[in-house]
């Protein structure tokens, strides 16, 4: 039995690397595609039928854009139950009364960002122990040059003193 070719439109479904979601207005999950599943680590089967806001924390955006005939774009969230952190863009499909998502997968990215960040914040923090120990050592070599300047010069006053007393 030969099976039917898949159109390019269900190719591009499968296999796009993106999230893909769309809920009904009731904020059912009608449809997910393989790498929205793979970022939840879900089964289709588990999903549809299913209230968005069971695996999305909330479903207030979906909510708005519906109500709001709203596209949002670009709009970035943390799942942390997931370890996932993605960018949004969200529209409404009229005429199929849907709400559409695209969700781009942003936790490597987001990963390294974050241990960048952690990573300049402790070189800052070395940077200041460095500096203050060297603030500490510069004081206490002035502070020996000081002494010893001190002493130098009680013991020329003393030897002028006495190199005065000599010629008089």
């Amino acid at each position: 039995m030969n099976l039917p070719e898949k159109s390019l439109w269900e190719l591009l479904w499968e296999y796009d690397p993106n999230g893909l979601i769309a809920v009904d207005t009731d904020l059912n999950i009608r449809i997910v595609n393989p790498a929205f599943c793979k970022m939840l680590g879900q089964d289709a089967t588990d999903l549809i039928g299913k209230q968005a806001a069971d695996f999305l924390d909330d479903a207030d955006d979906f909510k708005m854009v519906w109500e709001k005939d709203l596209v949002i774009r670009a709009v970035e969230k943390e799942y942390p139950r997931y370890n996932l952190y993605v960018r949004k863009v969200m529209f409404p499909i009229r005429n199929e009364g849907i709400i559409a998502s695209i969700i781009v997968d942003l936790t490597h990215e987001w990963h390294q960002k974050n241990e960048l960040q952690r990573v300049k914040q402790q070189t800052l923090e070395e940077v200041n122990q460095v500096v203050d120990r060297q603030m500490k050592v510069a004081q206490e070599i002035a502070g020996l040059l000081g002494e010893t300047t001190a002493e130098t010069k009680v013991s020329l006053l003393r030897v002028a003193k006495m190199l005065r007393q000599e010629s008089v």
